[in-house]
């Protein structure tokens, strides 16, 4: 039996509230982004894990940690290549209620989107191959989550998870992409 893998959104943060984006800058949860990894915790307890990883940024971490109170997990590893999406010049922006072309121009020093999802990808791919057999919870960011799920899908999802969000990676599309066999 392959291994299971669901990615969790961080919780909220201040500049989520704010509508700023914050790529690799290390804001922490609020109160709402606690209460909201709490929550995803309870969700996911309805199933039991094996494994629970992050990102190395702060906001993922501690929704890691709540998570892992929940299901009675340790936090394992962090991974530097799991962190969102480095927003350049942009970072610490406002951008709700901006107008596409005026963001786009913001983006045009961040980290190129094909780069986010394939370092991404790896460390999945790697946990998957590593973790045969288990089930694995990682908590990521909204862009890195939205760019790997519509790399291993051909899909173009408009909008990223919400804070605490979590969706199931099809292990079978992300082994593909690698070219390794299917179990």
């Amino acid at each position: 039996m392959g291994a299971t893998l669901v990615l969790v959104r961080h919780g909220e943060t201040a500049w989520n509230a704010e509508g700023r984006l914050q790529g690799q800058t290390d804001i922490p949860l609020n109160d709402l982004g606690r209460e909201q990894a709490r929550a995803a915790g309870l969700e996911l307890g309805a199933d039991s894990w094996d494994v629970l990883v992050s990102s190395s940024l702060g906001r993922a971490i501690e929704t890691a940690e709540l998570i892992g109170r929940k299901l009675d997990l340790a936090l394992t590893e962090k991974f530097e290549d799991l962190k969102e999406r480095h927003y350049g010049d942009a970072e610490g922006k406002v951008v709700r209620d901006l107008p596409r072309p005026r963001i786009d121009e913001l983006l045009r020093s961040a980290e190129p989107e094909e780069v986010v999802a394939s370092r991404g990808l790896a460390v999945l791919h790697e946990l998957v191959q590593r973790h045969e057999g288990r089930r694995i919870v990682a908590v990521a960011h909204g862009t890195l989550i939205r760019l790997a799920l519509d790399t291993i899908t051909g899909g173009t999802r408009s909008t990223i998870l919400r804070n605490g969000e979590s969706v199931h990676v099809d292990v079978a599309k992300l082994r593909e992409y690698f070219g390794t066999p299917v179990h």
